[in-house]
């Protein structure tokens, strides 16, 4: 019984089935936006409006469709999955290996009808043959007049390779899903933050508590006034504050900590700092008036303590100037840092204020996901290396010769060509 279960699971057909079953899964978990509010939900498939006539966000959350990555069932089709790639690997191809590392002698003529290619050579020098065979890497094996050869033998073992590289990428990604995480943190210049904002996190996911600092945030700008980079002065602090990490992270070149990467991702304005006459620091926040969709700010500056007159401030970018404008909307100018505006009163621009945007994610599973698809892309190039036997009877002044390969026949038939020339 135990024999026929894993027979079963060995089978290709039932290796197809499952590999389907994931890809359909796969492809549900892209099309339905994962680890989102249920408000969204509710929102995007709503019970009188079904989607495809059948998914309501009831569905959804029920089926876990939601976080499609992180269910027992999907989790329960990468076992079997597993289970059937190292079924197939001990029960078909090891086997089919070990019966290809052994001598395969024909013991009779009549085997030799049954090969791509054969020929009777009649008064010909077995050794001219052998040595010319010996020439072209080939293993030779001899029992008094019959002969086996073959070379390629390392070609065989691609299928097994593709099977652990494909187990190894399996591991990765179950390791992935129950031990990472995801956190995104919009934090200001020059401020200590802790690790809070988690968007999704495994079920075995331990959050590291460590802090960390920005030093400082700048954006450098392409001659059409359009942003080409920008860059956060990070550190890693412990837990007496000592910093024991530091980097300027950007676009793609993150600050990795004790397996924690520290993706630079968005930035945002706060605030403008102004200085009155009196010596008085004066922050007003900025208010991005589009709603995250474009980056611009504005804000109301006041020079009396009503809020009744000022001026309106506009900005969307971190060249070190905003633009102003009066209560009737006209624009006034552009303001510079440490820069003074009269209007009753005088302000002088000390700082704006930003805000750097930082994604922290640990992914343990990466690692071995990367040697799973090294292992992949090695067996590919294994694969080429051409698996190729031949077999010899001298019988008196006749020699019965033939060869069979896997691949590349044509290039066999000249290298076999060659031998009997």
């Amino acid at each position: 019984m135990k024999q026929k279960i894993f027979r079963l699971f060995a089978d290709l057909r039932f290796s197809i089935f499952i590999l389907l079953l994931i890809s359909f899964c796969s492809i549900t978990g892209t099309i339905i936006e994962q680890d989102q509010s249920i408000e969204t939900y509710k929102m995007n498939y709503p019970l009188t409006n079904p989607v495809f006539g059948f998914l309501t966000w009831d569905r959804i959350i029920q089926f876990g469709l939601d976080h499609v990555y992180k269910t027992w069932w999907f989790f329960a089709l990468i076992f079997l999955f597993g289970i059937s790639l190292i079924s197939c690997t001990f029960l078909q191809q090891l086997p089919s290996l070990k019966i290809a590392r052994r001598c395969q002698f024909f013991r009779t003529t009549g085997q030799f009808y049954r090969l791509k290619i054969s020929t009777l050579l009649n008064n010909f020098s077995l050794n001219k043959i052998l040595l010319r065979i010996k020439e072209n890497q080939y293993s030779i094996f001899q029992q008094k007049n019959i002969i086996y050869c073959y070379k390629g033998l390392i070609g065989r073992i691609a299928p097994i390779i593709v099977h652990f590289s494909m187990i190894l990428i399996l591991l990765g990604t179950i390791i992935g899903s129950l031990f990472g995480f995801k956190a995104q943190e919009i934090v200001p210049k020059t401020e200590i933050f802790h690790i809070q904002n988690i968007l999704n996190n495994g079920q075995l996911t331990i959050v590291p508590q460590t802090s960390a600092r920005i030093n400082d945030f700048w954006i450098t700008y392409t001659k059409n006034k359009t942003v080409s980079q920008f860059y956060s002065d990070l550190s890693i602090l412990d837990n007496q504050g000592h910093e024991i990490n530091r980097k300027t992270i950007s676009v793609n070149y993150p600050l990795i900590c004790n397996n924690v990467y520290y993706y630079q991702t968005d930035w945002n304005l706060i605030g403008l700092r102004f200085q009155n006459f009196n010596k008085e620091i004066i922050e007003y926040p900025l208010i991005n008036i589009f709603k995250n969709q474009s980056k611009l700010w504005l804000t109301w500056v006041s020079n009396n303590s009503s809020f009744t007159d000022g001026i309106i401030t506009i900005i969307d970018n971190l060249e070190g100037y905003c633009s102003i404008y009066n209560e009737n909307g006209q624009f006034l100018g552009n303001i510079e840092l440490n820069e003074t505006v009269n209007f009753n009163i005088s302000l002088t621009l000390l700082e704006i204020i930003s805000s750097t945007g930082l994604q922290i994610k640990i992914d343990p599973g990466i690692p071995m996901i990367y040697l799973g698809f090294f292992f992949l892309m090695l067996s590919t190039l294994i694969s080429y290396i051409t698996y190729s036997q031949i077999w010899i009877i001298q019988k008196t002044q006749q020699i019965f010769i033939g060869g069979n390969t896997n691949r590349a026949v044509f290039e066999f038939e000249l290298e076999f060509f060659k031998f009997i020339k």
